[in-house]
């Protein structure tokens, strides 16, 4: 029998790739990127150039037919593989993404009538101008008891699917009622590949407060957010919703034709890019976090009990792994972070040095932020460029640095964003370990911890914990193309479980970073005074960021 082969397909935030695994080691055979041609639209609409508010985020939606489009007959050349033996596929994707279509499933922004419309596009995952709507929602949801709520932290975001359906509703109703179906990306994605539109049960659960036992909050409690949202849930919301590793459908032969796979080939529902990384390190049992670490940080982590844990963004039965309660956190800018700061506020001499030494600015600032002890530069950062995902859930929060002198040098204010930002995962950590949900071991995965090995080691030196590094730099991907192959089944040269995928496909690199004792004495530290920062500028202390952007709002629109 011919060896076979699953492709995963990754959307992140920038680009799509397309990684073709060996189901019987779970080797990278072949990958291939595709940029977004449209990138992240966050100021103005394509063509027309309509400007839009104060943190919007969208897509074009045909950028993910382009990485189909392109990356994956790509690998499929690279690797000589004969698609045949290519018996699955997975995709996963960043969430909470949503677009608005119409019946034939065509995305509302594509049509000539809603093509100037913003709420007719695709709203990416870091889309954050439906925060007003969260609040709401929130607030209701608190008064009324509803029994959802504590499994969300206590907030639901407004990143997730309710508040941004809510956002159209309330300012493009026409939008709204020339909508069939509300969809995640991942999910339209997979009706394009097998012409059946079916909801996946991870993004259901995390994103659209979905439980496998009591599905949907009620209609009353839709009612009480607004009259017109009270059927949403049957209507706009509906379709089938299918547990992870079951088969959404097959590729049908148009879709063969553009990715050159064959008619047929078995494809798995859809599923978020953090959560498909879990069993591709080979996490398939409770007590491991997992960081999936790159323009943000999701932080999963499996359970047996459902609890309660401050600022998580679910808990999801069978929402990772079956047979477990899935637990996710997460910070809305990691990477992202240190990209501003190369960016937007690196002197003209660093970038000169680094040009001259032939490295990039990144690795400059690293090398020379690596020379320092902690706590030797004086600052404190809280690391909220991106508002705050966990424990606080609150868009409005924003960045901070403390210690700043006539000294301080650029690759001071890097490590203090590092470390700000293995600060955040440590409360993430604590929240989890001091309410019932144990994190004995630590796994990352991800574009950053394959780059920056400062970094890692001060997140084991931050969190007191050793950490284990994928072996991949695609591991999303490949965890997305175990579940194409249990989507094939072992019949056809694939597995039964994700479990059985997992055991023969993942790994993890031999080097841990392990923490350093004195390091962890002094960041013990430096994490109290961020915590003191933490609370009092994202607890009610001092609204004083809220207020400053209340006021740039005001005046942005005068």
């Amino acid at each position: 029998m011919s060896t076979k082969y699953a492709i995963g397909v990754d959307y992140g935030t920038q680009s799509g790739r397309a990684v073709l695994v060996n189901l019987s080691n779970g080797h990278e055979v072949a990958d291939h990127v595709t940029p977004y041609p449209h990138g992240v639209i966050d100021e103005k609409l394509p063509v027309s150039g309509i400007a839009l508010g104060h943190d919007w985020a969208l897509q074009h939606p045909d950028d993910y037919i382009e990485v189909l489009r392109r990356s994956i007959p790509a690998v499929l050349n690279e690797s000589g593989v004969a698609p045949e033996d290519v018996i699955g596929l997975g995709i996963d994707f960043t969430a909470c993404t949503m677009l608005p279509v119409d019946e034939a499933g065509t995305p509302l922004c594509l049509k000539p009538e809603w093509k100037d419309n913003p709420h007719g596009w695709v709203k990416l995952w870091k889309h954050h101008a439906a925060q007003d709507e969260a609040d709401r929602l929130n607030a209701i949801a608190a008064e009324r008891g509803e029994k959802f709520l504590p499994r969300y932290g206590g907030k639901i975001s407004s990143e997730w699917m309710i508040a941004k359906v809510w956002q159209i509703l309330n300012e493009a109703p026409n939008v709204y009622e020339a909508t069939d179906r509300f969809t995640e990306a991942t999910d339209w994605v997979i009706s394009q590949l097998t012409g059946e539109f079916v909801r996946n049960s991870c993004t259901a659960g995390y994103k659209s407060i979905w439980h496998k036992q009591e599905g949907y909050p009620s209609r009353e409690f839709f009612a009480a957010l607004d009259p017109r949202l009270e059927n949403l849930t049957e209507t706009k919301l509906r379709g089938e919703i299918k547990p992870l590793g079951t088969k959404a459908g097959e590729i049908t032969p148009a879709m063969a034709e553009l990715t050159g796979l064959v008619a047929g080939t078995a494809v798995a529902v859809g599923n978020v890019d953090a959560h498909a990384a879990v069993p591709a390190v080979g996490v398939v049992d409770e007590g491991k976090l997992v960081m999936a670490m790159g323009t943000s940080i999701c932080h999963m982590l499996l359970g047996t009990e459902e609890v309660e844990v401050e600022g998580m963004c679910g808990v999801v039965e069978d929402g990772i792994i079956p047979g477990y309660k899935g637990y996710e956190a997460g910070q809305s800018a990691v990477g992202d972070i240190f990209e501003w700061f190369v960016d937007e506020a690196v002197p003209a001499y660093v970038k000169e040095a680094a040009e001259k030494e032939g490295v990039g600015v990144h690795q400059w600032l690293t090398e020379k932020a690596g020379a320092y002890k902690p706590g030797q530069s004086g600052l404190v950062a809280l690391d909220w460029w991106n508002g705050n995902r966990s424990v606080l859930v609150d868009t409005n929060l924003t960045g901070v640095v403390v210690g700043y002198t006539l000294l301080t040098k650029p690759e001071e204010m890097y490590r203090a964003l590092l470390e700000a930002t293995a600060y955040g995962t440590r409360t993430i950590i604590d929240a989890f370990h001091n309410n019932g949900v144990p994190v004995h071991e630590v796994y990352a995965c991800g574009g950053l911890p394959q780059k920056n090995r400062l970094l890692m080691q001060i997140y084991a030196d931050v969190t007191n914990r050793e950490i284990k590094i994928a072996d991949s730099k695609q591991t999303p991907a490949i965890g997305a193309a175990m579940f194409g192959a249990v989507a094939a089944g072992s019949a056809k040269g694939g597995y039964d479980s994700v479990v059985d995928a997992a055991k023969a496909m993942a790994r993890v690199r031999e080097e841990t970073f392990k923490p350093i004792p004195e390091n962890v004495a002094i960041y013990e530290r430096l994490y109290q005074e961020y915590r003191t920062l933490h609370d009092y500028f994202g607890r009610g202390a001092n609204d004083v960021m809220k207020r400053l952007k209340a006021l740039k709002d005001e005046v942005s629109k005068a």
